[in-house]
């Protein structure tokens, strides 16, 4: 497949929209899946409409600060660039960038071609999505190729609508503290933790060995005493 021309880019870009967008935000401290369904109409067809199905698997976001940025995410960049790194490093210790990745997961995509108009096409699928009532569903109109690139301008309008409540609930959680590093694994520990109670033991070590168990007791034994609520399973 040859890549696609600034102007196949440009085409795609000006020609998505999000017709249904996920209603839930994208996970602060996890991964988030979304199902999309892409509509577009076949080039040099007449009322053909391709209908795309997958998903698309969102990373947890990562912080980037000043201080945290190095030589690989520099890579291909002048020395110019490392000076303002230098400049951001001394002069905007408090400047916060979240970074987001995408996966697209080409190997659970299922299409089929339909006849009828793009519109009619559009609004059957949103309202078959509508009523499954999924949160991390979403309905797109883009173009049959580059169809990656819509999919792309999608996930740029919900990275934009989560980037708030991502950063509020980080902040909730002191992850841009010195320590922010340690403090993103111990949200992915907790997590853990609540699925499989036989590690929780382990996070209390851990938390008693960064030195933040007094900013996590109280949610620590929260954990502890839900465990304890567990009915125990029968032989």
């Amino acid at each position: 497949m040859n890549a696609p021309s600034p102007f196949d880019f440009w085409y795609a870009i000006n020609n998505t929209r999000v017709a249904l967008a996920p209603t839930q935000r994208l996970e602060t401290f996890g991964a988030t899946i979304i199902h999309y369904h892409l509509v577009s109409e076949l080039m040099d067809s007449v009322d053909k409409i391709r209908i795309r199905e997958g998903r698309i698997q969102a990373h947890r976001p990562t912080i980037i600060t000043p201080t945290s940025i190095d030589e690989k995410l520099l890579e291909g960049f002048g020395e110019e660039a490392e000076r303002y790194v230098d400049w951001l490093r001394e002069h905007s210790r408090d400047l916060r960038i979240l970074q987001y990745g995408f996966i697209i997961r080409k190997q659970e995509i299922r299409d089929e071609t339909v006849t009828d108009t793009l519109d009619a096409v559009v609004e059957r699928v949103s309202k078959a999505v509508r009523s499954k009532e999924d949160p991390l569903a979403a309905v797109v109109v883009g173009v049959d190729s580059p169809w990656e690139v819509s999919l792309l301008k999608m996930m740029v309008e919900v990275t934009n609508n989560s980037y708030l409540s991502n950063v509020h609930e980080m902040e909730r959680h002191r992850m841009f503290a010195p320590n922010a590093g340690i403090r993103q694994d111990i949200e992915t520990d907790f997590q853990l933790a609540g699925r499989h109670p036989e590690r929780i033991n382990e996070l209390g070590k851990k938390l008693q060995k960064a030195g933040v168990f007094s900013d996590y007791e109280d949610r620590f034994f929260a954990l502890v005493q839900s465990r304890q609520k567990r009915p125990s399973k029968r032989t």
